[in-house]
């Protein structure tokens, strides 16, 4: 027999006002997959050691590890998988900013302008 755990205490409850919304929407979804399957307290521990092991690379004993993974197999590769579609940002240090500034104007002049005035 499968023992079932009460499920009328409030998911939302455990979003922290610093909680980034992605970390917090995996972390909702995680808790809303399992809500009936674990103590209320000790699904919220499982659904933070998930986020932190998605998000920040954090590792836990190994038996922690498994479970964790299997549990959030098809949440972490849905996850994965929109992630992939979303714009990717590109960070460029400033001196290649502005090298690549300097070479454009050095190649094509004429599509630089200043705001200075011309002397009269």
């Amino acid at each position: 027999m499968t023992q079932t755990y009460p499920t009328d205490w409030d998911i939302d409850k455990y979003r922290n006002d610093t909680d980034v919304e992605e970390h917090w929407q995996l972390r909702r979804e995680f808790m809303k997959a399992h809500k009936e399957k674990f103590p209320e307290d000790y699904l919220v521990a499982l659904a933070t050691a998930f986020t932190n092991m998605e998000f920040m690379g954090c590792t836990y004993p190994a038996p922690l590890m498994l479970r964790v993974a299997e549990l959030s197999k098809e949440i972490a590769m849905n996850y994965r998988e929109v992630k992939k579609t979303k714009l990717q940002r590109t960070f460029v240090s400033a001196s290649n900013a502005a090298e690549n500034k300097i070479k454009k104007r050095q190649s094509d002049p004429g599509t630089y302008t200043s705001n200075k005035r011309p002397r009269q």
